[in-house]
């Protein structure tokens, strides 16, 4: 199953289920002005003595900006003013705030109802407490910008003098809770800078790396070239002589389940001594044949793969094979991309102490409970036993889902109780032991009658796993455009086994999935005789919801979510008039569609060449995430992001190599992220729809990859099957 589907399991179960609040109060006597919190009246909602809102955010973030936006929620339900707002970062304890994760753009559909709900709450707390001591009906009581106003009397107070009063109220059922009218919304929908912004510029501590603890020392790791290697042996003897070092630990099978890892962890007085120690360490690894795997291995296989028949079949509507032996025209190609890598600048790391049977932790993790359970089961512990505290996040993209660095920090810090650790790989190790997007091998068909229409489209695909099943982000979906739209679909995967683990990218799937069908749509397009706008409008057809089969044995919360035709042509003839498309597209122009993490997007791109390079000119976005979007300036950093992520996926050579078991990338000379000199004018439309809204830190990134490698294709005259493109 899909990531996202797994997220949205808890995101139904979060909006369906109460909130809970914890109502202890954090009473503060003779507290002055712009200090601690007069009250603590829930979980997320403090008021301070100078009327002042403390509003806690109990998401990670990574960028996202969930630190201005689930704030922005609960504020607006509170009636303050965003100037009077200051906002914390929650420790990680679902028993306060439910689920607390970044991952599957999950956190607006998750918490649109419930943070609003909570800040509703907290009001209503507070006009509960002014009625009582006024001794007026709570119902003539109104709030503007933190303060509580009876007309009748020309009474007004701030919701700092009730406050204390307040948390000492009933918690209201949130079926009596009247939430704000879009109409009235003074903070939903208005620009909002991100809290941390100003500290990210002046350097200031905030991020994982940044920890520093009192008597704090550190750690660097030493992994195995070949990746799942095992320690076969080991001398340190060279590394413990270096001043400084304290201590050479050796770390067997930790990580993710699925991944384990053998290394030495080198802890020493910093992290300089510790990281040259460990070029001292002596070691013999047991590569266990891993080393026969390698890009020429994946691609014979793949090869062989396509041969025969799909080991696993996903979709089968009507007879494709009978539709395509009888179609007008036929249209048959292959397409492949890399393994990509993280590539987060902020390498992984995680600060430990162990103390007392107990391991408190400062970790920028994605999935901060996971990673709680997965430390405590890996040191043998009750999970009450371990504390996480969330820092910033220098960039997850997926990665900071896996909690092996957590893991792997708490283990190595039981081996110095009492003291704590931080532990920070080496760029290379991060890239080595990064969880990587799988590659991918597409072997792709589609049928046309003589007007130009699909009638047929089958696809196999070769991926990557373990024991036949596909690693995270290497699904093959049965709701793939454009199989949900045809009457006659086959799709088939096989899963090829390798030692490189796999992990979550940004959209995960999706950004492969969106390059091979998109641009081998584009070719059938051509075939048709139309553009691929064009020709996705046509197939696309009346608005409707198409729900796809369901998966057998598979819950009803896990099924893939309807397709909404009307919604998808919405962003296509939106994007199509921003950007003037034309019946006959000048040379360099290209387009892309797709749906996923439940945001439609579409893109135009427009590439020329330049010396001895192509480059992208100008692109043009079109995205439906509903009816609001909270932070139009978020919204714009994310899709911004998410263009200049598609056009490093495309002509920026971004390639993870695998060699004798080896991943080939040990830094950013050899993964060139992209630079602002590659970014163009990036022109956003949003097209509102009356639809709750949902995610947008994934859903603009697949689309904008098909359509910057369809305007290669445009530009050079020659099909971009393969990624990266290379001239």
């Amino acid at each position: 199953m899909h990531a996202d589907r797994r997220l949205a399991l808890k995101a139904m179960l979060a909006a369906g289920g109460t909130l809970a609040f914890d109502i202890q109060i954090a009473a503060a006597q003779g507290a002055k002005p712009g200090s601690a919190a007069s009250a603590r009246i829930s979980a997320y909602v403090a008021i301070a003595a100078d009327n002042t809102v403390t509003i806690t955010s109990k998401n990670p973030e990574i960028g996202q900006g969930v630190k201005a936006m689930l704030p922005m929620l609960i504020a607006e339900e509170l009636d303050v003013a965003w100037s009077a707002v200051k906002v914390e970062q929650a420790v990680a304890d679902q028993s306060r705030f439910g689920e607390q994760f970044a991952g599957g753009s999950m956190s607006t559909p998750m918490n649109w109802i419930p943070m609003r709900q909570a800040g509703a709450t907290a009001r209503a707390m507070i006009v509960a407490a002014a009625a009582k001591q006024w001794g007026v009906p709570a119902a003539d009581i109104t709030t503007s910008a933190s303060e509580v106003i009876h007309a009748a009397s020309k009474r007004r107070a701030p919701y700092a003098a009730l406050a204390a009063a307040a948390a000492k109220e009933a918690v209201p059922d949130v079926a009596t809770l009247k939430l704000k009218d879009a109409s009235a919304f003074s903070i939903i929908g208005k620009p909002v800078p991100g809290p941390d912004t100003p500290a990210i510029v002046a350097g200031k501590p905030l991020f994982g790396v940044d920890t520093v603890l009192p008597g704090m020392v550190h750690a660097a790791l030493l992994t195995a070239p070949v990746r799942g290697a095992m320690l076969k042996s080991h001398d340190a003897a060279k590394a413990l002589a270096l001043p400084g070092v304290r201590k050479v630990v050796p770390v067997r099978q930790l990580g993710h389940d699925d991944a384990p890892v053998d290394a030495l962890a080198v802890v020493a007085d910093s992290w300089w001594t510790a990281s040259e120690a460990r070029k001292l360490l002596e070691v013999r690894w047991d590569n266990g044949g891993r080393e026969k795997h390698s890009d020429a291995t994946f691609a014979t296989a793949a090869k062989a793969a396509f041969a025969g028949k799909p080991v696993a079949s996903i979709r089968k509507e009507g007879d494709a094979t009978a539709a395509i032996a009888k179609a007008a025209k036929v249209v048959s190609a292959e397409y492949s991309y890399p393994f990509l890598a993280h590539a987060t600048l902020e390498p992984q790391n995680c600060t430990a102490q162990f103390k007392d049977g107990k391991v408190e932790l400062w970790a920028p993790s994605q999935m901060p409970s996971e990673g709680k359970d997965m430390v405590a089961k890996a040191l043998g512990l009750d999970p009450q036993a371990v504390t996480v505290n969330l820092t910033r996040i220098g960039g997850g993209f997926g990665r900071r889902l896996q909690s092996d660095f957590m893991i792997i920090a708490a283990a190595i810090a039981r081996e110095v109780p009492g003291v704590p650790v931080k532990l920070i790989l080496e760029r290379e190790e991060d890239f080595r032991l990064d969880f990587f997007r799988p590659a991918g091998f597409h072997k792709l068909e589609a049928g046309l009658d003589a007007q130009g229409k699909l009638t047929a489209f089958r696809t196999h695909l070769v991926s990557f796993g373990a024991k036949g099943q596909p690693g995270r982000g290497g699904e093959l979906p049965n709701d793939l455009v454009p199989a949900n739209l045809v009457p006659n679909a086959d799709l088939g995967l096989t899963v090829l086994d390798s030692n490189v683990p796999l992990g979550w990218l940004r959209a995960p799937g999706s950004n492969a999935l969106a390059f091979a069908t998109q641009a081998f749509l584009d070719e059938v397009a051509t075939a048709a005789g139309k553009t691929l706008p064009v020709f996705m409008l046509d197939l696309l057809g009346e608005p409707r919801a198409v729900t796809p089969p369901k998966i057998p044995g598979v819950p009803d919360i896990f099924q893939p979510p309807p397709f909404d035709t009307g919604r998808a042509a919405g962003v296509i003839r939106e994007v199509m008039k921003t950007a003037a498309w034309q019946e006959k597209p000048a040379k360099g122009r290209g387009f892309g569609f797709y749906f996923s993490h439940l945001g439609y997007f579409a893109v135009v791109a427009d590439v020329a060449q330049v010396d001895d390079t192509v480059r992208v000119t100008r692109m043009w976005v079109a995205g439906d995430i509903g009816s609001t979007v909270i932070n139009p300036l978020n919204a714009e950093q994310q899709i911004r992001g998410s263009m200049i992520e598609g056009i490093g996926h495309v002509i920026g050579g971004l390639k993870v190599p695998v060699e004798g078991g080896q991943v080939q990338v040990a830094n950013f000379d050899a993964y060139p992220l992209p630079r602002i000199d590659v970014v163009p004018p990036i022109e956003i439309a949003m097209v509102r729809t009356d639809n709750p809204p949902t995610g947008l830190g994934e859903p603009a990134l697949p689309p904008a990859v098909a359509a910057v490698a369809n305007a290669v294709s445009s530009l050079t005259g020659k099909r971009v099957r393969s990624l990266p493109y290379q001239a």
